[in-house]
C-alpha cells in the first residue's frame, strides 16, 4: 500500500507539472493550471480542502492496488481446466496438483483446495472448492468498501464546507450591516468551491469503484464456471 502511495502521489507530481508546461506556454504571463488550483485550493478553506484531497489520494492509491492485485488474479481459465484435465489423464491427481501450484490466481488455489480433497471423494472436494472459494471472493473484495466510504465522504466534507461558508456568509452581513456583493462573495466563493472539490473527487473514485467492482464479477463468474469444470473432471477420473 505505501508504495501504491508513493507512485501515485510521484505520478499526481509529474501530471500536475506537465500541465503547469503546456499551460504557462499557452498562457504567457498569464497563471498556470499549477497556480490557478493552488489559489482555488487556499480560497475553499485549506481545512476541508485538505481532507477531501486526503480522501481522494488513499481512495485512489486502494483503487489502484485493487485494479494491480485483480489484473494478476486474472486467469486463463479454460487453459487452466485443459491442464488439470491432461494431467489427470496422465499422471493423477498429483500431476494435476503440480499444475495448479504453478499456476497463479484463485482459480488455480480453489483447484488445488479441491484436488486436495479427491481422495475423500466427491462430496468433500466439492466442499472444499466451495468454501476456499468463498475465501477467495473475500480476497477480491478487500479493501473496496473504503472506496465506497470515501465516494461518500467527499461530497459529504464538500457541503458541510458549503455550509459553513454560508454561515460565514451571514456572519459577514451581520457585521458589515449590508448585504452587498462584496460583503458576501467570499463565504459564497469558499461555499461553491468546497462542493465542486467534493463532487470531483466522487466521481472520480466512483469510475474506479465501478470498474473494481465488474472486475470483481467478471472473476467471480470465472471461478464458478471453473470450479463447476473441475467437478466434472473429477467425476470422470473417478469412474
Amino acid at each position: 500500500m505505501k508504495k501504491v502511495v508513493n507512485i501515485l502521489t510521484i505520478a499526481g507530481f509529474m501530471f500536475f507539472g506537465a500541465i503547469q508546461s503546456t499551460f504557462a506556454q499557452d498562457a504567457g504571463a498569464e497563471k498556470t493550471f499549477h497556480q490557478e488550483l493552488k489559489q482555488r485550493f487556499i480560497e475553499g478553506d485549506p481545512g476541508f480542502m485538505g481532507v477531501v484531497l486526503v480522501a481522494l489520494i488513499l481512495g485512489l492509491a486502494i483503487a489502484i492496488e485493487r485494479i494491480i492485485y485483480l489484473n494478476m488474479a486474472t486467469t486463463n481459465t479454460k487453459k487452466l481446466v485443459a491442464s488439470v484435465d491432461d494431467a489427470l489423464s496422465s499422471g493423477g491427481v498429483e500431476a494435476a496438483k503440480e499444475v495448479c501450484r504453478n499456476t497463479k490466481g484463485p482459480v488455480a488455489s480453489i483447484f488445488y483446495q479441491g484436488l486436495e480433497r479427491a481422495d475423500e471423494g466427491l462430496d468433500a472436494a466439492e466442499k472444499a472448492v466451495v468454501g476456499y472459494g468463498g475465501v477467495q471472493m473475500g480476497l477480491l473484495e478487500k479493501n473496496i468498501s473504503w472506496i465506497s466510504l470515501f465516494i461518500a465522504l467527499a461530497p459529504m466534507l464538500g457541503f458541510m464546507g458549503t455550509v459553513i461558508g454560508m454561515i460565514s456568509a451571514f456572519d459577514s452581513i451581520a457585521v458589515a450591516n449590508d448585504i452587498s456583493p462584496a460583503v458576501v462573495a467570499g463565504g459564497i466563493k469558499q461555499a461553491l468551491l468546497t462542493t465542486v472539490f467534493g463532487l470531483i473527487v466522487a466521481i472520480i473514485l466512483q469510475i474506479f469503484y465501478n470498474y473494481i467492482i465488474s472486475k470483481v464479477d467478471s472473476i467471480v463468474n470465472s471461478m464458478e464456471d471453473a470450479s463447476i469444470s473441475l467437478i466434472d473432471l473429477l467425476a470422470k477420473y473417478k469412474k
